[in-house]
């Protein structure tokens, strides 16, 4: 593909052989999507919409928690076991870039060795950038082009670095806490919301002489939970402890979240939800858009950068700097 001089019959080309599972399609759209450049932006949309009717076929769990935890352990785990049941896996791994350099490690694909060996499953890594919630800013239209490829599960690793990852809550059916036992504080500083939107926690590291203090961290999620209230409707947050190094519990967990989604789709609260991400995508898009729209624009490249430096330099405040860049822009205040 090459960005805007693609045509009608190359998108259909490309959308045929991503929906026959070839690889190498799947993984030009998933770049082709994640390109800044306008004209690829255009192609991508285009893409996107001839695939819309083979998406939506997935289970989509999202899995976060602490720097440490194990995630990509559990995920290689988890992801070859699935794959032995049959099922085609999708794991879309975000790395943490560098605010100073802005580069990306991308190691995903080493750290899930075994499972980035297998045909059955496809591992994406891909870095944050500057996008909050510990997905990328594309995330959402990856999911799209794996299920259009024809993975039934879909796993996105949030980038686990103290960001606000509540994101990945907004775009996946069944959303997975990572936590491990005997870090001092049993609940390792992990922020009320993320528990709170958690449908399930999982302790890892239940092995060796860890199973003990696996167990009280267990108990003390459960407390933890009780105490907030935390819970969705027709759902009660579930905990349990598994050692993703030997495998033990992983059965468990999966069937932990096959129940959950069973139970979504059952009450009609998965297309519900899943509308309601849909609409969300639509506004995040429309505001990234205007956003670009508007730093492309020739005035206010023009006084853009001046601003800036002036609010870097203590001389304006960032609400005065950005009220004249919205003046520049010609938007006006609400009455």
């Amino acid at each position: 593909m090459r960005g805007s001089d693609t045509s009608k019959k190359d998108i259909e080309r490309t959308a045929k052989a991503i929906r026959d599972g070839d690889r190498v399609a799947l993984a030009r759209a998933i770049t082709l999507v994640e390109s800044a450049k306008p004209g690829d932006q255009v192609d991508a949309a285009a893409l996107l919409d001839r695939l819309l009717p083979y998406t939506g076929k997935s289970i989509r769990v999202g899995i976060s928690g602490v720097p440490g935890a194990g995630k990509s352990t559990l995920i290689d785990q988890l992801g070859l076991n699935l794959v032995a049941e049959d099922h085609k896996v999708a794991v879309l791994a975000v790395d943490p870039t560098s605010s100073r350099s802005g580069g990306s490690i991308l190691g995903d694909k080493t750290r899930m060795g075994r499972l980035a060996a297998d045909p059955r499953a496809y591992i994406r890594p891909s870095p944050a950038g500057d996008s909050l919630g510990g997905v990328t800013k594309t995330t959402r239209e990856t999911i799209a082009l794996a299920e259009a490829a024809g993975h039934d599960v879909v796993l996105v690793e949030t980038v686990g670095v103290g960001q606000s990852e509540t994101a990945v809550a907004n775009m996946v059916d069944v959303f997975v806490v990572v936590a491990i036992p005997g870090a001092g504080d049993e609940l390792q500083g992990i922020k009320r919301g993320l528990l709170e939107l958690a449908d399930i926690i999982a302790v890892n590291k239940a092995d060796s002489d860890q199973v003990v203090r696996a167990d009280r961290a267990a108990m003390e999620y459960r407390t933890a939970l009780h105490i907030l209230s935390a819970g969705h409707e027709n759902w009660d947050p579930q905990v349990l402890t598994l050692s993703a190094r030997d495998n033990k519990g992983l059965d468990a967990l999966w069937a932990k979240v096959k129940e959950r989604h069973a139970a979504l789709a059952a009450s009609g609260a998965l297309d519900e939800r899943r509308s309601g991400q849909a609409a969300l995508w639509m506004r995040e898009i429309f505001e990234q858009r205007l956003l670009a729209a508007f730093k492309g624009g020739k005035r206010a490249a023009r006084h853009f950068q001046e601003l800036e430096d002036k609010v870097r330099a203590g001389e304006m405040t960032a609400a005065a700097a950005a009220h004249e860049l919205a003046r520049l822009a010609g938007i006006k205040d609400a009455d």
